[in-house]
């Protein structure tokens, strides 16, 4: 059993792939627009731009995160609720991948030391997507 998650982007899903390819280093597994849909059918009473991303697959390290514009164009992302855990291995990479989130996005808890890690930060994205950035602390 996996639980992963599924980000709707609401017209900006290509715009995000390209984002997370750039500064996390992630890869896009996979991605179909919804004029690829082998079932054309099923989706002909739905009035959607035909080159929106149906779904997609982007893998961060050894995580799998899914996607999709799913029903909606207007650009206006709905994150809430929920943040993404991205643990790394370095304070160095922390840093780095924070700022990377941070650019254009906005700080919720500025990355440092914490009791729990050597470098811990908040920060949602320019998507609104929120991320905890950590360092496991060694046990």
């Amino acid at each position: 059993m996996a639980v992963q998650p599924y980000l709707f982007f609401n017209g900006r899903c290509e715009e995000a792939l390209a984002f997370y390819k750039e500064r996390l280093g992630a890869t896009i597994e996979m991605m179909m627009r919804f004029r690829e849909n082998p079932d054309a059918g099923a989706m002909e009473h739905i009035k959607i731009n035909p080159e929106s991303v149906m779904h997609a697959s982007l893998r961060i390290g050894d995580a799998m995160i899914m996607c999709s514009d799913g029903m909606g164009s207007d650009g206006k992302t709905n994150f809430q609720g929920f943040s993404l855990a991205l643990d790394v291995a370095t304070e160095a990479e922390a840093d780095r991948v924070f700022e990377a989130l941070a650019r254009d996005g906005q700080i919720q808890m500025p990355i440092g030391k914490t009791f729990f890690s050597p470098r811990f930060g908040c920060v949602a994205d320019k998507f609104g997507v929120s991320w905890m950035v950590m360092v496991p602390q060694e046990m």
